[in-house]
């Protein structure tokens, strides 16, 4: 086990990476458990990671890709003396202070990281429907993120898969650029609120097709089309869309911290608006993992930057030793 740190940062997404700039500039030396590739769940860099092209994130006239951004974050987190370990944290005991982290293994008897402070910023994962090429083709056609990729899809036929409020304004906001709409559900009727139906039936540019499942991606480069099949007749069909935007629902990374902090019905962590303040003094976070409403990389990155401040603070008020 190493020293007490003053700060542990569990992720690093776009949230993760600005609190260890702003606590590294601090001069808390943050220790940043930043993931591993391997994990679906908790990758270095986040879901930015999975992106090409960002072109709405402030700074960047004509755009930037994802990972690049990603890796000038954590450049300049490391410029300021953050350290960064390529580990995916397995367990967590905030019952006490010092907090307790462990890597590896999490029944090992001793944690592997102490802190006074830790911030959580594990974010979250858009489920996916689990098809061949679903993931190779995210940025290239497949999309989580209808406010990010929409300006993509101007003048073109998309599809949008899902039937609750997520769908509903994901295809909304789509027909801003989008020359038509349609709507893939499972069900004959939607799980949305009747306000977000009522917009959708009247838009022009959006078209239902109900009782249906996409079973095949096509394309190899990038979404060339997609086979739905009908869940009552078992018919299947293409159709020829240019992008298609998975709409089923996000899933925050919060197994680890159940029975440790409060969180929503849904799994996003609860804080103290509007602080970064978890249910434990001296956690914070920020982030998708505590964000279930705006959930772009902007907001998550200011965010982060609370969560820094809030640390620091809390420190000065709470630890004589720092």
């Amino acid at each position: 086990m190493s020293d007490v740190r003053d700060v542990i940062i569990i992720g690093s997404g776009p949230a993760g990476l600005t609190a260890a700039i702003y606590t590294a500039r601090a001069s808390l030396k943050p220790l940043v458990l930043e993931g591993e590739p391997s994990s679906t769940s908790d990758q270095p860099g986040g879901q930015l990671m999975l992106t090409t092209e960002v072109e709405n994130f402030p700074g960047f006239p004509e755009g930037i890709m994802g990972p690049e951004l990603m890796m000038n974050f954590k450049a300049q987190a490391e410029r300021f003396g953050a350290e960064f370990q390529t580990v995916k944290a397995s367990r967590v005991d905030f019952s006490e202070r010092p907090f307790k982290v462990w890597v590896g293994d999490p029944d090992a008897p001793e944690p592997t990281h102490v802190a006074k402070t830790v911030i959580v910023s594990t974010g979250a994962q858009s489920l996916m429907l689990g098809l061949d090429k679903e993931t190779e083709l995210i940025g290239h056609g497949v999309s989580t993120c209808a406010t990010c990729d929409g300006f993509f899809f101007r003048d073109q036929e998309i599809a949008v898969i899902g039937g609750g409020d997520s769908a509903i304004e994901e295809a909304t906001f789509l027909t801003k650029f989008a020359s038509k709409v349609k709507i893939i559900h499972r069900r004959d009727e939607l799980r949305a609120s009747q306000i977000m139906q009522d917009r959708a039936f009247a838009n022009p540019k959006i078209e239902f097709v109900w009782n249906t499942e996409v079973k095949e991606i096509k394309g190899t480069d990038k979404l060339e089309g997609i086979v739905v099949e009908n869940t009552q007749t078992g018919e299947r069909s293409d159709l020829d869309v240019t992008g298609m935007f998975v709409a089923i629902g996000h899933r925050p990374n919060t197994d680890m911290f159940k029975g440790h902090l409060a969180m929503k019905d849904n799994g996003y962590l609860i804080t103290q608006a509007p602080s970064t303040r978890t249910s434990i003094e001296g956690v914070f976070a920020c982030g998708d993992v505590q964000d279930d409403y705006y959930r772009q990389a902007i907001t998550a990155a200011g965010s982060g930057c609370a969560a820094a401040i809030d640390a620091e603070r809390w420190l000065e008020e709470n630890d004589d030793a720092h």
